[in-house]
């Protein structure tokens, strides 16, 4: 086991490991501070992620899944298009919505307005201005989606967040002490 500790190789991969899961979760959490903060009015390269939180676009979305969505012009966006928008009607409001486009027109003063649907609901959304939309959903995120699910219950983010923390944190303590006790020991 010394051995294995020793090689400089093993010391390497292990490092390398460290810090990517350390960006990682720096990152991710970072994104999500981010759009919560901002309340989703910043993009981070003209993308955002959201994560969907009602069965509104089954089977295509599930709850629980992580969206990225990218900053596109109102011209751009064609009907059959998941965008995600910011409510401001009815039970609407306040809220990201995340549903498919299912007509545009233009108003009297030229501006885009949209027409959004859940796939699973019966019933169309309130009307959508230009100045709503957030972007187009460009990409599911299966990995993010996983880390999410697990997260975010209590027992999953004790587990995948507050533990490696720790665990890493505690890592680098104990082994900067066991370096300064190493050389304590060669000076005697």
């Amino acid at each position: 086991m010394q051995k294995l500790k020793d090689n400089k190789i093993f010391k390497i991969i292990m490092t390398t490991i460290k810090a990517i899961i350390i960006i990682a979760l720096i990152s991710f959490v970072l994104v999500v501070f981010l759009q919560r903060f901002s309340d989703n009015k910043m993009s981070l390269f003209n993308h955002r992620m959201f994560a969907v939180a009602t069965g509104s676009m089954e089977p295509k979305y599930k709850v629980g899944d992580v969206l990225i969505s990218r900053d596109i012009s109102p011209d751009k966006i064609k009907v059959g298009d998941t965008i995600s928008y910011l409510g401001k009607s009815s039970n609407f409001y306040g809220k990201v919505i995340t549903h498919q486009v299912v007509s545009i027109e233009k108003d009297e003063n030229g501006k885009y307005v949209f027409h959004t649907k859940g796939l699973a609901n019966l019933v169309e959304d309130p009307i959508v201005d230009e100045s709503q939309v957030y972007g187009v959903v460009v990409y599911k995120s299966i990995m993010l989606s996983l880390v999410y699910k697990i997260v975010s219950t209590n027992i999953g983010f004790y587990l995948f967040i507050i533990v490696p923390i720790f665990y890493i944190i505690g890592s680098e303590i104990i082994s900067t002490l066991l370096e300064k006790k190493e050389e304590e020991m060669k000076k005697r």
